[in-house]
């Protein structure tokens, strides 16, 4: 059993914590929680605190900011576990790529489109400009309540090469698809380049004390299937195999957002222990499908937290019904939206708890 050792206050075994339970495949009376941007604008003392930090780039590379933000839902909420406030375009930014945040319009990057592009990127400075992040965790680790988990995460390759090759957002991906499937070889160098730097910015945070790590792949869903193959499950099983080298026993979330029919194949190819689940999964196919062969994590709607109400209710009662005789954690299809309103964040939470 291994301790979960915390800078004063009661040690919890990670074996306690509710959230490590579900991932290592117990099915529990009341599902552990917690909120994929759960840390964030909805909050009035996230918003407070990004006015004093600068820019979004400048909060993510603050440790105690980033470690405050972090923190703010557990203290409002109660969840079962807290992931690192931090972004998953700092990696192509430790490698050298330009990165800034403009306000309204998300990240903007100057785009690698070119082998000569893929050649100006480096991953020696990688720990040093990440540094700061995995003073975050430690920081994190050592505040957090102790039957409360730490998530350390990143984004997967296909969804981190596709912001830096399209230079941002996109809604054709013709940049990055023209460059995967015209010139795989040249794109493959830089899958390379993000599986080596993704495997060892991970085993980073799990040093520092995240007990869990999740690789976000946004954009899985794009892909026809013979290429959802070769650059969403590949680059993902290389990852895994080098974190379970480097962090035996530390459990691995993937998340393939709009994988559809493939989460099946995913989860088979990649080896991860537990399965995020978009809002468009249908319960009793994921309950059936992927629920036997690993943990599964999700999957409200985003815009019933926005809602609110018997909706929102109704909503989450359906999908603990049909995930919560399995091992299951109860979170959101994707991200909490801005105009959430805090308090339907805290009525969700306080019924799933009496669900137990």
């Amino acid at each position: 059993m291994v301790k979960d050792g915390r800078t004063g206050g009661e040690t919890v075994t990670r074996s306690e914590k509710p959230f490590l339970r579900a991932l290592a495949g117990e099915a529990l009376a009341r599902p552990p929680v917690w909120l994929m941007r759960q840390a964030g604008r909805y909050l009035p003392e996230y918003r407070a605190v990004r006015a004093r930090a600068g820019s979004f780039l400048d909060l993510c590379y603050n440790p105690e900011l980033a470690a405050e933000v972090t923190l703010q839902p557990i203290r409002r909420y109660g969840l079962d576990a807290a992931i690192l406030f931090s972004d998953i375009l700092v990696v192509p930014h430790a490698l050298g790529q330009a990165l800034d945040y403009v306000e309204g319009e998300g990240p903007k990057l100057a785009p690698v489109t070119d082998a000569a592009g893929i050649g100006r990127l480096s991953a020696d400075r990688l720990h040093d400009v990440l540094g700061p992040v995995y003073e975050t965790v430690g920081r994190v680790a050592g505040l957090l309540p102790p039957e409360v988990a730490l998530i350390g995460f990143a984004g997967a390759p296909w969804t981190v090469a596709t912001y830096m090759v399209e230079g941002g957002g996109s809604k054709e991906y013709a940049a990055v698809k023209g460059l995967a499937f015209g010139a795989p070889e040249t794109f493959a160098r830089l899958v390379d380049l993000l599986v080596d730097a993704t495997s060892a910015y991970l085993l980073r945070q799990i040093a520092a004390g995240a007990e869990t790590v999740q690789l976000f792949d946004s954009w899985a869903g794009v892909l026809p299937a013979a290429e959802f193959d070769r650059w969403v499950i590949a680059p993902t099983r290389r990852i895994v195999d080098a974190v379970r080298a480097g962090a035996p026993g530390v459990p691995i979330i993937g998340f393939p957002r709009g994988a559809g029919l493939l989460y099946e194949r995913y989860l088979a190819g990649t080896g991860v222990d537990a399965v995020g689940l978009d809002g468009s999964v249908p319960l009793d196919w994921a309950a059936r499908a992927l629920q036997p062969k690993a943990a599964v994590q999700g999957n409200l709607d985003p815009v019933f937290l926005v809602t609110g109400g018997d909706p929102m209710i109704r909503a989450a009662d359906a999908i603990v019904d049909a995930l919560g005789r399995g091992p299951f954690v109860f979170n959101l299809g994707h991200g909490v939206q801005q105009r959430t309103p805090p308090e339907h964040v805290g009525a969700l939470v306080e019924h799933l708890r009496r669900k137990g």
